[in-house]
């Protein structure tokens, strides 16, 4: 049987960021995860944005979460090697209608602390950003939101951590959580069981599944479901804020965001499903979106997409960040209630849990030499002319271009695989290096990422996955 101090369920944005912050104790921890990568579910498939909480419920665990994590994420960016924009947003004001709505979102980001969330009459707006409507009221400007590539933010902590002595199972459920005189004991997992003298909860879409396990599931999760579309590098009309709509008490709306690789994400849907495994994009919602994308920028050409996708948002009932430390399962520690500014709040969620665990009996005792910077994969298509032939020149395999559309060569999907917590299936080198995320979709590199794979991995080609224990590649027609 495995032994640990901590075990983390769930290796999303929370989980890391909490395997993080543990890994500079003397403790052992291991994070597990059904999936075959850190990343969780909503947490790689969100906007990537890390914003102010202007917009968050005055008063609440989220909103004072998300104002000190705010105020933490260039420094974890720039130790971790993230890419990150600070471009600001902007929300167009389009109708009279959301213009009765201006004053109480300045107050509501006034009581949140944050002052520079202002409104700007039309003239200013339209000369910031020209793309927009130019019928537009005049707009809400937050100067410090900005734009992360969100994959690679749970990808660096993951490194980082276990370069610190974390471990992560992957693939590995959570089939149930044994407890005994009260306190949890032990774990049974499709991988076999850890004992464990903490069990924390990152669970996120499936926290309340894990909760049951321990009867400490006194709320519901379902997902609320966000479509968007993905646009090519050299769509003509891109914009240089995030573009938002004006938010409601639902959800921020609409986006129209500038990415950290140049390209363009719009979207998300905000529709409340029950299947948790619903990932399907339907011709209804991709239409509302582009419907308000064009009321704000109407130059915008759809036509240039080259992927959508659907993300999951763990909704909770009833709403709110709900940080348990029970009293019935003692050892257990609930995570729930983390939505949309999960990514944002990560990094002072995971000070704030490892903050209670402590406070509840956990021992932390400071290590000393801690890893705390991490550097990322040089890009080769960043890069001049004169800096791609100096890395060619210390490692010739810079000069093998793998995938064409975003100029990824095989040395940096050697060092996706190779690296701590490293890639093992196609969507997992993707998320890392871009391979297979331009305009041909891997339709090019994907039978040379399959050879790499399987060479790296000692397994045949025809056990190469796309992702999940069950997407193969490659299929035996026999």
């Amino acid at each position: 049987m495995i032994k640990t101090d901590v075990l983390i369920i769930g290796a999303g944005a929370v989980g890391v960021a909490l395997a993080r912050e543990l890994s500079k104790y003397k403790i052992k921890t291991i994070v597990c995860d059904k999936n075959d990568d850190v990343g969780g579910d909503a947490s790689k498939s969100n906007s990537g944005l890390t914003s102010t909480s202007a917009t968050m419920p005055v008063g609440t665990l989220e909103c004072k979460i998300r104002t000190i994590s705010h105020s933490m994420v260039d420094n974890i960016c720039r130790d971790l090697d993230i890419p990150i924009i600070h471009c600001g947003s902007i929300a167009p004001v389009l109708y009279p209608e959301q213009m009765e709505n201006v004053p109480g979102l300045l107050a509501r980001a006034f009581q949140n602390g944050v002052y520079d969330y202002e409104f700007l009459p039309k003239e200013d707006i339209l000369e910031m950003e020209p793309t927009l409507n130019p019928n537009i009221l005049g707009g809400i400007y937050s100067p410090r939101d900005s734009q992360v590539n969100q994959f690679l933010v749970v990808i660096a902590e993951a490194e980082n951590a276990a370069e610190n002595g974390v471990e992560f199972l992957l693939d590995c459920k959570v089939e149930d959580i044994c407890v005994s005189n009260g306190r949890v004991e032990k774990v049974v997992t499709s991988k076999g069981e850890i004992e464990a003298k903490w069990v924390v909860n990152c669970a996120g879409l499936h926290c309340d599944d894990i909760a049951k396990m321990v009867d400490e599931c006194d709320f519901t999760v379902h997902p609320r479901k966000g479509e968007f579309f993905v646009f090519s590098h050299n769509t003509p009309v891109k914009v240089s804020h995030i573009i938002s709509s004006v938010p409601s008490a639902k959800t921020r709306g609409v986006l129209v965001i500038p990415t950290v690789d140049n390209n363009m994400i719009v979207g998300p849907t905000a529709d409340d499903v029950e299947d948790k495994t619903d990932r399907m994009t339907t011709r209804e919602g991709l239409e509302s979106v582009r419907t308000q994308a064009l009321a704000m920028v109407p130059g915008l050409r759809f036509e240039d997409t080259i992927a959508q996708f659907v993300g999951a948002r763990p909704a909770r009932e009833p709403e709110g960040y709900n940080i348990v430390v029970s009293k019935k399962a003692l050892g257990y520690v609930g995570i729930s209630g983390v939505r949309s500014t999960g990514l944002t709040a990560s990094f002072a969620l995971a000070k704030y849990i490892a903050h209670e665990m402590q406070e509840a009996g956990l021992v932390l005792e400071r290590k000393v030499g801690w890893i705390r910077t991490r550097r990322g994969i040089v890009r080769f298509a960043d890069k001049t002319d004169a800096e791609r032939d100096a890395l060619i020149a210390k490692d010739p395999l810079y000069g093998k271009i793998i995938c064409r559309c975003e100029q990824v060569t095989e040395s940096e999907i050697l060092q996706a695989i190779r690296r701590p917590v490293g890639a093992k299936t196609l969507d997992a080198v993707k998320r890392r290096v871009r391979a297979g995320m331009g305009r041909c979709q891997g339709g090019f590199c994907s039978p040379l990422i399959i050879e790499i794979l399987a060479r790296e991995l000692g397994i045949p080609e025809e056990e190469v996955r796309k992702r999940g224990q069950k997407a193969f590649m490659l299929a035996d027609n026999d």
